[in-house]
């Protein structure tokens, strides 16, 4: 038997980029909802991305206060309801957050873990903790897209966090994002081999 498309995109060496493979349990998830292949590619993209963010955070021994499995597990399946509304992943359009987050719980997914699913685009909120943020900020810088409020929150949070000045925090983030950013073009090209449509299985 041949393993899905959906596992080969996710779990396979992917060439260049490099990116490090999702989850196995995500992967069989993705598999299980016959995720479209353009969103399972999506979702190793900003993977990968979150987790270069949280390798640059160990080194700074910080007290965040966040768990590195729960920023990676929301970056794996931050989209997932776009496999029940595929339009969105060519088009705007706000349903698969909810959608998600209900998708991953009927699953058995704790809900500290599917809130993902709808704070990815809602971090601005009150609720928004780091782990929310690096989650969003890795769903923008993955394709080099700078958002300076998000941003803003993340340095503040490192700020508080360090005791530094905010202008230093700052800089240090701008320097790690610029590097992830140059990688864009390498992601964007591998998420756009993938169709939008069309089974996983």
């Amino acid at each position: 038997m041949t393993p899905s498309r959906v596992l080969s995109i996710a779990l396979q060496d992917t060439g260049r980029p490099p990116l490090r493979p999702l989850p196995t349990e995500v992967a069989e998830l993705l598999h299980s909802v016959d995720a479209p292949p353009r969103l399972v590619a999506h979702l190793r993209a900003v993977h990968d991305v979150a987790g270069q963010l949280l390798e640059w955070i160990a080194t700074r021994d910080l007290d965040l206060s966040i768990t590195p499995e729960a920023v990676l597990f929301g970056a794996a399946t931050h989209d997932i309801g776009k496999a029940l509304h595929p339009a969105e992943l060519s088009a705007p359009g706000a349903q698969h957050e909810e959608a998600g987050r209900e998708l991953l719980m009927a699953r058995g997914v704790d809900s500290a873990m599917a809130r993902f699913a709808g704070t990815h685009a809602a971090w601005t909120t009150e609720e928004a903790g780091m782990e929310d943020l690096l989650v969003s900020l890795a769903d923008k810088i993955w394709k080099n897209k700078r958002v300076p409020e998000l941003e803003d929150l993340v340095v503040a949070r490192l700020a508080a966090a360090s005791g530094r000045p905010v202008w230093e925090e700052f800089l240090d983030l701008d320097s790690v994002l610029a590097r992830i950013g140059d990688e864009a073009d390498e992601r964007l090209a591998f998420q756009m081999s993938y169709p939008t449509a069309g089974s996983g299985h």
